[in-house]
Order: C-alpha cells, then structure tokens, then sequence
C-alpha cells in the first residue's frame, strides 16, 4: 500500500511517498481503508520536532511513528475474529493521534480504540477533520473552561479547523459568539453562526473595553496575561498551545474563583471518552448543528505542499489528503 513515511525531523520533505506493507488485523483489531485524512495544525509541529518538549510523546531522536496522520475516515475492510462491535463495509472516523498512521490508504486500530462510525450525512473529506477540530473544540469548551449557556465566549482564530468547529458548538451549548479572523474569513465565520465579528486587521479585542466571558484562543496566538482585561471578572481564558507562561497560569489560578487560566490535553484522553465524544459529535453533525469547513485537498502525493500550506498559519477549516 502507498503510506506516508518519516524518518527523521526535519522540513516538508522529510515526508515521503513509500509502497510498504498493508498491515493485517490482529484478533481484536479492524482494518481500515482509509479514503480522507488531514494535514492538521499540530503536523507541522510534529514533523519537525518544535517545541522540543513534545519530543516526549513524538520520540527525542527521531520520529516515534514511521506512518504519521492523527485522523482519518474510511471503511471497514476485515475485521479480526473477536471483533463484534464493527462488520466489513461499515463507514468509520477516527482520531489516532496517539498512534499515528493515518496518511496511509490502510490501518488497523483495535475495536475498542479511538474510532466510531461516521456521521451519515458527510462525505469521507468532510468527516476526516472532526476527529481533531471537532474533538478539540469540544473538549477544550466544554471540559477546559466548562461553557455555560448565556455566556458571552469569544473565539479567536476562528475560521482554523478547531474555530470553525468552535463557532458552531459555542452556539449549540447557548454561547453568544464573538469571532475574531482575518478581512478574508468574516462571511465565513457569520455563515457559522458568529454574532459578532471582529476582523483582527482593524481592531484589537485586547484593547477595545469589551469583555467576555469565555475567551478561547484557539490558534494559540495571544496569552493569559494580554486577554485579562477582556475577561469578566469570573472568565476564563482557555488555549490551545501550552506554552510554559500559560500552564503556570493554569497553575497558578486553578483554585481562583476570579480570573482563570484552562486547559486540557484532548489527545491523551481515553479512548473510551474518544469514542463517546466522537459519537456525541456524530449526533450533532446529523442533527445539522454542526458542518464542515474544507479548504484545500491534495492527494497523498502532495503532502509536501499540504504541510507548506498549513504552516502558513492561514488554512480555512480543514486541509484534507486522499490516499
């Protein structure tokens, strides 16, 4: 089969197109042929081994996994003899981030690993991002800074893969949305459901005497320190991207009942709390609460350019790879 192959860290082309074996279900596992994945925020990242500290989970030398790809979406092929939950020809998405593998045209991912069956009402493409936009917004929302309905939450990055996500689940738990994106994006994040727009070009939420809520930075690109005062004076400020001056704030007002910092790692969650969020998510999705953003789509071949792209920092919603 045609798998992506990284052997080392390094820039985009470190990533290669390689024929290596199909890999054959344990007695517990299903086989998976892949028809979407996703280039998403975090690859880039992974793939060149920065920031340093999330070497501990992606190898210290040299990539821990050979095949990366944290999502995908496909169809059941075999399944192993102990299997009974999922049959061939079932429809999945999955979110392996922990193990990786999801650029490949196959993978085998144990019955009761990170998997569901897909939301019936979106393609392959649209369904491969919800496993790390999807899941990441719900996770950091509603476990991180613990939403409330009627709360006034302002998303920041608002038209990435885990904002556009965010815009839609921050109405569905009865937020009051404000998004934050560039001139390019507004329509789009008022298409999703925003109620307010603020296009970064042109003003700053930091500096404008508004205050909210529920501030959600979902690209990682203001802090703690600079959103304070555009917080209420119980709101929480939660990130994406835990760099050291963030998690000590974290720490520091995890006990508060003022201001406070929040966060949560969704990738290392279970895989049961995986599958019943993704099952949450599919609920959602076929209630016609939740859509999909694609930007881009490149097949396999591509990766490269895929992973150029989306270290612009600019990718609308989800960048997709067909096997």
């Amino acid at each position: 089969m045609k798998a992506i192959v990284i052997t080392k860290y390094g820039p985009p082309e470190v990533l290669e197109v390689r024929q290596v074996d199909k890999p054959t279900p344990k007695d517990n596992e299903v086989l998976i042929r892949i028809y979407a994945s996703a280039v998403v925020a975090t690859d880039p990242m992974f793939r060149k081994g920065d920031p340093f500290i999330g070497r501990l989970f992606t190898g210290l030398t040299k990539p821990k996994h050979a095949i990366p790809g944290d999502v995908l979406a496909g169809e059941i092929e075999t399944v192993g003899k102990n299997v009974t939950r999922y049959k061939p020809g079932d429809q999945v998405y999955a979110a392996c981030a922990m193990t990786q593998g999801g650029q490949a045209e196959y993978i085998c991912l144990p019955e009761d690993g990170p998997l569901a069956f897909k939301p019936t009402n979106m393609s392959h493409e649209e369904a491969a991002g919800v496993p790390d936009g999807g899941l990441g917004a719900l996770n950091f929302l509603r476990d991180a800074g613990k939403i409330q309905s009627g709360q006034s939450v302002l998303i920041n990055g608002a038209s990435g893969s885990v904002g556009t996500y965010a815009i839609q689940l921050a109405k569905y738990f009865g937020g009051r949305v404000t998004g934050v994106c560039s001139t390019a994006n507004v329509e789009l994040v008022r298409s999703l459901g925003a109620d307010h727009v603020i296009d970064y070009t042109r003003g700053n939420f930091t500096k404008d005497g508004k205050t909210y809520d529920f501030i959600f930075d979902a690209v990682g690109k203001s802090s703690f320190s600079r959103c304070k005062n555009s917080l209420t004076q119980s709101g929480v400020y939660v990130t994406t991207v835990p760099a050291l001056d963030f998690m000590l704030d974290t720490l520091l007002t995890s006990k508060s009942k003022g201001k406070r910092a929040a966060f949560v790692a969704p990738g290392l969650r279970s895989s049961s709390d995986k599958v019943k969020d993704l099952n949450f998510l599919k609920e959602l999705i076929e209630a016609g609460k939740i859509r999909s953003v694609i930007d881009r789509r490149y097949p396999l071949e591509q990766i490269v350019e895929a992973h150029r792209y989306v270290e612009t920092g600019h990718k609308r919603g989800n960048v997709i790879i067909t096997p």
